[in-house]
This record gives structure tokens, C-alpha cells and sequence, in this order.
């Protein structure tokens, strides 16, 4: 037996001598170049205008739909689109964070209005970026589309029988055997349907193809690149996202007015909140006490109890970071902590006015907190008049202690909690309608307590501890109970899991795509002059691989087993002086190179 191969397979074109055997071995739609006229020559009058007029507008409406269909522009079209994405994560946007985009437009007075023209600062719904969404979706559409039922017409028929001349082919290999051509080809489509070969009987030849999954891996990327916009486009059209800070004891409905803050997508309405309650029990952190990794959480967890709708059951649940509380469609997180010390704040007669646990926002990781306490109502002065209360609060929950010259906390958890505040009287400007930051004094309208000195009155209280304030005005107590705070995120991501299956599948059809190659073989076996069956065997690749001739040598010595080579004729054998194919003298397939 002998083979040769020029290491390097083609795929010629249609039109030449291999004919059907050489058609496309995929459902890759092919380049056009620039067109001319399509409308050909123009007939006089009227008519004849109208005629050529219709025919050129078909004819650029086809050339445009063929090069918004092609690969070429579908990767411009995703760079486009990288691209794009890159504004919308340097610069502030709009549906995230909008006080950032205010700042960004007072501190730069040239640029602010300039980027706000080009949609910077709500990239992902400008019009630039939704049309180049649009066109990479209507792209990929319109590739897959055809290709499909190309694709399926394809796996509905047969492999293309043999070309006349085999020796045309890149791989190949013949040899002479005393079995019967019969044999030889029922030989052949057995150990090619063994081998997984789609094969049939095709006159004096064996006709096989394997490799669809390659067309099916490219067919699926395609399709997992619309799943993956579509899902993409609904998360950001639906999604929603809100903030709130919970104290231990209190709980949480899921509804508009009940968060913090509060962001959506352009078509989310308040329906589509999913309706349910839970309750913040307690809130348990532990810290490594030692060692380089000192003040790191050990523990962080929030235990909640919930219920879904207006009459669920409740379940308890323990939300941990990464671990969240999932109740249908949204998804709650913990995302931060901190402490809420008890204050009580009593007037001059002794009538408590205030008394309830002040949330304060950490300022670093061993959660130094700063705050406000605000008595807005039911305060009345040693002159009976009514007035409103602020503190400015500083908390800090392992106190380093007096002399130490800092008032940071040295731990994050509560081993020497210390208190620091200092007061005002007057209007905290509640009453104006305007919003105000609940963490924040406003003392435009307020005047600050002072004492018999007339120094600013403060003091640092440790638990249980009483400021008195100056004639006869009140005071202020920082009660033995420190209660604890969780922060959680409530989202909503429609789309995500069909995003993420997308994701998969993409990446399991580009590699069926890339490492599975389309291939062709063909068995032939004719009776030679001299009455001795010579065998023919050759294979086509769709694209360059070192594989396919040693596919076609592995098959080859699968053949050859049962149909052995005869022994090759003398000098005085009939026909002994016909021409036989020479393997090292086989032309090469058109464009493969010689070895």
C-alpha cells in the first residue's frame, strides 16, 4: 500500500473537477465584492428608468444585507460595541449614581456639557450604543437564519459522491488487492460507519463525511451570542436595585418607600417587585484577635426571619456574605455593618423625648462611626418653648483610652465602647420639605450648647453615662444597650441565568468550532485491464490539518486488512505496461503545497 499528501488540505471551489465533491464544507456565507450596476443597461423612457431604478435599489439593498450578514462586519460590530462599554465604566452614569455625575459637571464646567451631548453619561441607553446593539443583533440573525436551513438541508442528504480524478485530492492513498471490488466497498462503509463517517454506496465508490458538529459548535456560538444580548438588554431594561439599613429588632417590607435608595431599569414598574418581608433578629461578628490578619472578620452573618407575600409562613434563614437570602426573582445580600448605640434624650422637667437606637456609618475597618441624633419632636426648653435637638455623635467601639491622644477605635468589636458628643438647640430645618442626609446636622438655624466656661459642651460617654445640658435644658444618656446594623442590597437581575447558560454554550460550541474539522472521504474499487481490483482512497478537509491524511492512513490500514495488497505483476503480465497511479507523481490539489 502506498500514500501520499501534501500536508495541507483545500477546499476547491464548486466549478472545478471535483465538482459536488468540493463543495462548501460549511454554511459560512460567502464574501461579495463591491458591486457595479446591478440594474444592468437602462431601456429608454420612462419605463425603462423605473425598471433600472427598482433593479439597482434590490440589487444595493441585497449587497448591504450580505455585508451586515458577513463575519467581517459582526466582529467590527462587537469591537464597536467593547468599545462603547468602556465610557460607561470610566465615566459616571446617570442610573448609578447620579450625585456622582452632578459633581463630575460642576468640577469640570467644558467637559460636563460636551459628554452629556454625546450620552456619556447614560451610555448603555444612548442611541449610538443601542444602534450598535441593534445591528450586532440583527447580524447575527441574519447569519444564523440561513445558515440553519442550509445547515439542516445538509444533515438531510447524503455525502457528495466521488470526483472522477482522486488523485486531485490532498490525502490519498491506493494500492492493488485480489479481492473483489464488491468486497472491497462493503468493506470500506462498514469501517467508515465504525468509525462514525455518515457513508453510502455511490456507484463504483464509498462516499463518507464526518465533522457536523463543527457547523452545529459554530451554529451554537452564534445562537448563544443572541441569548446572551437578549438576556443582557432584559436584565438592564428590568433589573432593579435597592439599599437598606436595618437595626436589630427592626425588619423590612419590599416596597418603593421602604428603601434607602433605590435605582431600576427604564421599563421596571413597582408590579414587579417581588413581595415579601423579613425581620433582622441578629446580626453576630467575630474578628481574628492576633496575628497579621488582625480585625478580619471571622464570623459575619445576619440571622432574618422572613416570609414571602402578605401571608407567608415565616422560615428563618442565616444571610451570610456571598450567601444570600433568595425569595423568586430578587436576591438579598449583606454588604456592610455597623453599630447603633441606644440614646436616651429626656428634657428639663425629666420627660423622655427621644429614646431609640442611632445608626452611625462606619469611617474605617475597625468601624470608627460618625453620626447625627436629631429630636425633632416634643422638645420643650426651661422657657417652655419648642425647639429641636441635633448631637453630633462619634462612636468608636474599642476605645483606646484617655491619654492615648486618638479617638479611633482600636477593634471593631465592642470591648470598650465610648460615646463622644456634642449638642445644639434650635431648628434643624426639617420642617422646610426639603430632603436631608439623616446622618447630617444641618446648624445653619441652630446654636451650640455651651457651659458655665463658655466652651463647646461635649462629652465622651461610656455605656450608661449622662451629659447634662447647661441651664436646665436636659440631657443626654448613652444607654448600657449597643444594638448592631446590617446593610442589605435587594436585587433584581432578570435574565442572568439565561446570560450565564449563554455564556456556556458559547464556549462550548467556539471550541466544537475551532477542534472539530469537516471532513470528506471516498472509497473507490474498479477492476483494472489486468482483472486485479484497484483500490483508491482519498479525503478533503475544509480547512489546513495535519490530521485528515493520518485519518485517511489510519482507514486506509483498516481497508487493507481485508482487502490485502496482491502482488504487484512482472514484465510479462498482461497490462503490466498500464498506467497505474504513481503516488510520489500525484499533482497536488489546487492551492496545497508539495512535499
Amino acid at each position: 500500500m502506498s500514500t501520499t499528501d501534501t500536508g495541507k488540505t483545500t477546499e476547491p471551489d464548486a466549478s472545478g473537477e471535483l465538482g459536488a465533491a468540493g463543495s462548501q464544507l460549511s454554511t459560512a456565507p460567502v464574501e461579495t465584492a463591491m458591486p457595479g450596476s446591478f440594474g444592468g443597461s437602462r431601456a429608454p423612457g420612462a419605463i425603462g428608468w423605473i425598471t433600472w431604478t427598482g433593479r439597482e435599489v434590490v440589487g444595493w439593498a441585497r449587497w448591504f444585507w450580505r455585508q451586515l450578514t458577513s463575519m467581517r462586519v459582526a466582529l467590527i460590530l462587537l469591537f464597536l460595541l467593547s468599545l462603547g462599554a468602556i465610557p460607561g465604566s470610566l465615566i459616571p452614569q446617570s442610573g448609578t449614581d447620579a450625585q456622582k455625575v452632578a459633581d463630575f459637571k460642576d468640577r469640570h464646567s467644558l467637559l460636563g456639557p460636551v459628554y452629556d451631548k454625546l450620552g456619556l453619561f447614560h451610555v448603555y441607553s444612548s442611541v449610538w450604543f443601542s444602534a450598535i446593539y441593534i445591528l450586532l443583533f440583527v447580524s447575527l440573525i441574519g447569519c444564523i437564519v440561513p445558515r440553519t436551513w442550509q445547515f439542516v438541508g445538509q444533515l438531510r442528504g447524503r455525502p457528495p459522491g466521488a470526483p472522477k480524478r482522486l488523485t486531485r485530492l490532498p490525502a490519498y492513498a491506493t494500492w492493488r488487492t485480489g479481492a473483489a471490488p464488491e468486497e472491497v466497498r462493503e468493506t470500506a462503509l462498514k469501517v467508515l460507519k465504525q468509525r462514525r463517517f455518515r457513508a453510502h454506496l455511490d456507484g463504483d465508490a464509498v462516499a463518507a463525511e464526518k465533522g457536523y458538529l463543527r457547523e452545529t459548535g459554530n451554529l451554537l456560538f452564534h445562537i448563544a451570542l443572541v441569548v446572551m444580548l437578549v438576556a443582557f438588554a432584559w436584565g438592564q431594561l428590568f433589573k432593579s436595585e435597592g439599599n437598606k439599613l436595618i437595626v436589630e429588632g427592626d425588619g423590612f417590607s419590599n416596597t418603593l418607600l421602604q428603601y434607602d435608595d433605590f435605582k431600576s431599569g427604564n421599563l421596571f414598574s413597582n408590579d414587579d417587585l417581588t413581595p415579601f418581608s423579613f425581620d433582622l433578629k441578629n446580626f453576630t461578628g467575630t474578628y481574628e484577635r492576633t496575628g497579621p490578619n488582625k480585625g478580619t472578620p471571622r464570623t459575619y452573618q445576619a440571622e432574618v426571619t422572613y416570609s414571602e407575600g402578605a401571608y407567608g409562613k415565616p422560615r428563618k434563614k442565616t444571610v451570610k456574605v456571598n450567601e444570600p437570602l433568595e425569595i423568586g426573582d430578587s436576591k438579598v445580600y449583606l454588604v456592610s455593618h455597623g453599630y447603633a448605640p441606644v440614646v436616651t434624650v429626656r428634657d428639663g422637667k425629666g420627660e423622655v423625648v427621644f429614646h431609640q437606637p442611632v445608626p452611625l456609618l462606619p469611617l474605617d475597618a475597625n468601624v470608627t462611626s460618625q453620626g447625627a441624633i436629631k429630636v425633632m419632636d416634643g422638645y420643650r426648653n426651661a422657657q417652655g418653648r419648642s425647639e429641636q435637638l441635633g448631637f453630633s455623635a462619634f462612636f468608636v467601639p474599642t476605645f483606646a483610652g484617655a491619654g492615648k491622644g486618638t479617638m479611633f477605635s482600636q477593634f471593631p468589636a465592642l470591648d470598650f465602647p465610648v460615646l463622644a458628643v456634642s449638642g445644639f438647640h434650635g431648628s434643624l430645618g426639617v420642617d422646610s420639605g426639603l430632603p436631608q442626609n439623616v446622618y447630617q446636622l444641618d446648624t445653619s438655624k441652630m446654636k451650640q450648647f455651651k457651659d458655665a466656661k463658655g466652651a463647646i459642651l461635649k462629652a465622651r460617654l461610656l455605656p450608661g453615662e449622662t451629659m447634662k445640658l447647661p441651664d436646665g435644658a436636659g440631657s443626654i444618656t448613652f444607654e448600657k444597650d449597643v444594638k448592631e446594623w446590617a446593610g442589605f442590597q435587594v436585587t433584581q437581575q432578570p435574565g442572568s441565568d439565561w446570560a450565564l447558560v449563554g455564556a456556556f454554550v458559547a464556549i462550548f460550541g467556539l471550541a466544537g468550532s475551532l477542534f472539530i474539522q469537516r471532513r470528506r472521504v471516498w472509497v473507490r474499487a474498479t477492476t483494472g485491464t489486468d482483472g486485479v481490483t484497484v483500490v483508491e482512497m482519498a479525503g478533503l478537509g475544509r480547512s489546513e490539518s495535519a490530521k485528515l491524511p493520518e485519518e485517511l492512513g489510519d482507514l486506509a490500514a483498516l481497508v487493507h486488512e481485508q482487502a490485502p495488497s496482491a502482488p504487484e505483476p512482472g514484465p510479462d503480465t498482461p497490462g503490466s505496461d498500464q498506467d497505474t497511479p504513481d503516488p510520489h507523481a500525484v499533482s497536488a490539489a489546487e492551492g496545497a503545497e508539495k512535499q
